[in-house]
């Protein structure tokens, strides 16, 4: 049973992170008919002001570490990692998830559960923005860059901050039933449950290249993405063999000239739909798909959503009519 939550706090903590913990955990809606948990902010020295991620603001925990041992639930806000954690706190939680707890991680949250040695052999995630560098730092983790949250059983890790809302919301679901995460969801104005995932988000810029002879027909690909393109006429255009070009190619970008152009060309896809009304055959033509429905498979597998979705989330949006 789920009723007894220790959030842990180290230095630089994020704010809206921990927020989105007090706000699922933290506040009583027993007057709803909702459980009530017990809910406490832990760091390593009670009383000591904390530092936040927002200038002027620190946060003063009320308990210690020895709460994380009593707890069904440890949650993890997301905090800046760049200058290591304290030592007290990461074996706390590692000492807390060997006798059972549960562990969940809101964002950059998910390298403490790395230092504590919570993700070696495990799926897990971070905001799209770290996941590199969580994969370097614990290669033993299997890092998964596209969705908003992974559920490993007593390991829970959620994608960049509001993906901690999906996270937490859906612990509550699998530990406490639908009906009370849903209440919770209404109160809080959020959906109960997102689809897609956090690929929807990332931002995929060109790749970057030393290669002269590359530099310049990359740069002519992006522009005429509205063509059709053979590896034939692109290593002739780079003045190379076309197993050469295909090589270098590989090596210089980390990915074929194929693949290349679909994330080129949905990236243009996803400018349009969220700058323009133009439909989707148009800006299949424009994004040189071709058809409206290869351009709904090869955005759905890269992005995760449907493109009228995409637009429905992130386009133009309507004139507010107002009254005189």
């Amino acid at each position: 049973m789920l009723s007894k939550v220790a959030v842990v706090l180290s230095d630089r903590m994020a704010m809206f992170e921990f927020g989105v913990i007090c706000e699922v955990f933290g506040l009583d809606r027993s007057a709803d008919g909702l459980p009530a948990f017990d809910f406490k902010v832990c760091g390593a020295e009670p009383g000591k002001p904390l530092r936040s991620t927002a200038p002027g603001v620190s946060i003063t925990p009320d308990y210690g570490l020895e709460e994380l041992a009593k707890a069904d639930l440890i949650a993890i806000p997301a905090a800046n990692a760049k200058h290591g954690f304290d030592p007290r706190v990461v074996d706390a939680i590692r000492d807390a998830a060997a006798a059972g707890a549960i562990v969940l991680t809101v964002c950059s949250g998910a390298f403490m559960a790395g230092a504590a040695g919570l993700l070696d052999g495990r799926k897990c995630t971070t905001h799209w923005g770290h996941v590199d560098e969580l994969a370097a730092l614990y290669p033993n983790a299997t890092v998964d860059p596209d969705v908003l949250f992974v559920d490993e059983g007593n390991l829970i890790t959620s994608a960049g901050t509001a993906a901690g809302i999906d996270a937490c919301l859906h612990l509550v679901r699998r530990e406490l039933g639908s009906a009370v995460a849903n209440a919770i969801a209404r109160r809080m104005v959020v959906p109960p449950q997102r689809d897609g995932g956090q690929r929807q988000f990332i931002e995929r810029p060109v790749a970057t290249c030393t290669s002269d002879s590359l530099v310049s027909t990359l740069e002519w690909m992006n522009d005429n993405l509205d063509l059709p393109h053979t590896i034939e006429e692109l290593a002739a255009r780079s003045t190379m063999s076309t197993r050469t070009f295909a090589r270098r190619f590989a090596a210089e970008t980390g990915t074929t000239p194929v693949k290349w152009l679909t994330n080129q060309r949905v990236l243009l896809t996803k400018q349009l739909l969220e700058e323009t009304d133009l439909g989707l055959e148009q800006i299949a033509t424009r994004a040189g798909f071709g058809s409206g429905a290869l351009l709904r498979h090869h955005f759905q597998r890269l992005v995760g959503i449907a493109p009228t979705e995409y637009r429905r989330r992130f386009g133009p949006c309507e004139p507010v009519e107002t009254s005189a």
